[in-house]
């Protein structure tokens, strides 16, 4: 188990805190058309509802597939990491997908290469830190890629899409059971090549209590910036109509993050509760984040972009994420 630990992104197994597993590898071409394929396996709290399943976003067509299948098809690998459902398999070195079902038909593969990490320690290993030490919380979250190149081709529902030059993202997640409130917002899709963001935030349930908990992680010019709540950053959430403005703030950094999309491309796909997967998450893969990186001690704009093809989730009660007002 500690070498799960030290490398989350590796698969953890079952145990009394840890009910599901999944990742989720996300994909966009040059034109902007964007997948997400989720692969994971669930326990259950009953032996009936213990299965493997890969759950498949459209964004081109907001559309949302959950394929089901057995445990025994589930098998993962640690050195180097990978994992496979049937036919389909899913590492950080490629990604390839032979489904066919009654309802839709997926077939190709995707090889990754340029991969940028979030950056961490043998103390402090993954993008969650000492967190990963920590047993029995609600749910565990690493980032196992926060930017990847992507080349191939993928045949979806007789529609070829080419990711010549495309842009990936990869993470996972594990435990008993998602927040039961939470933000998500990631994308590389930058006029500037080389900026990647990813930002987490939720109400984590401890034994006695609970606390608001963020991870965020900044690419740019080769430069790696984090804002967590385990080095002691500063955030401030606050609604903006359906969207939300962020401000995080660390030792020598601001950044300020404000989300943008349409009700209408979000796509409601299943997520962990109760030991069931159960329709809970509503995701956006057309949102845009409009991004201002400040230098503290000069005062300097160092980065003002926007993300485009960019993946949104709010969930739960978001009442209990934002800000006070004073």
């Amino acid at each position: 188990m500690l070498k799960q630990m030290l490398n989350p992104d590796l698969y953890h197994g079952r145990h009394p805190w840890n009910i599901f597993e999944g990742w989720y590898f996300k994909v966009t071409d040059s034109d902007g058309n964007t997948f997400s394929f989720i692969p994971g396996i669930t326990g259950g709290r009953r032996k009936k509802d213990a299965h493997s399943f890969i759950q498949v976003l459209n964004g081109p067509q907001t559309k949302y597939h959950y394929h089901r299948f057995p445990t025994s098809n589930f098998t993962a690998e640690q050195d180097p990491f990978s994992i496979s459902i049937g036919k389909n398999y899913f590492s950080l070195e490629a990604l390839k997908l032979d489904i066919t079902s009654k309802d839709q038909h997926i077939k190709g593969t995707l090889n990754f290469t340029q991969i940028s990490k979030w950056q961490d320690s043998k103390y402090s290993p993954g993008s969650m830190g000492i967190f990963n030490f920590i047993p029995f919380m609600q749910c565990y979250s690493q980032v196992c890629a926060m930017g990847l190149q992507v080349e191939g081709e993928l045949l979806i529902d007789n529609k070829c899409y080419s990711f010549s030059s495309g842009r990936g993202y990869v993470e996972k997640n594990w435990g008993r059971a998602f927040p039961y409130s939470w933000i998500w917002l990631q994308s590389n899709s930058f006029s500037n090549p080389t900026v990647a963001l990813s930002c987490s935030i939720g109400k984590v349930p401890l034994l006695f209590g609970s606390f608001r908990g963020f991870l965020v992680g900044l690419w740019h010019n080769n430069n790696f910036i984090s804002f967590t709540t385990m080095k002691g950053s500063k955030a401030k959430i606050n609604p903006l109509g359906r969207d939300v403005l962020l401000e995080f703030e660390n030792d020598k950094y601001k950044l300020y993050i404000k989300s943008e999309a349409d009700t209408k491309d979000f796509i409601l796909c299943r997520g962990p509760r109760d030991g069931k997967m159960v329709p809970l998450v509503e995701e956006c893969l057309k949102g845009k984040l409009y991004i201002h990186l400040l230098e503290l001690s000069s005062g300097r704009i160092l980065l003002e972009d926007v993300g485009r093809a960019a993946g949104i989730e709010y969930g739960g009660d978001m009442m209990k994420i934002f800000s006070k007002k004073k």
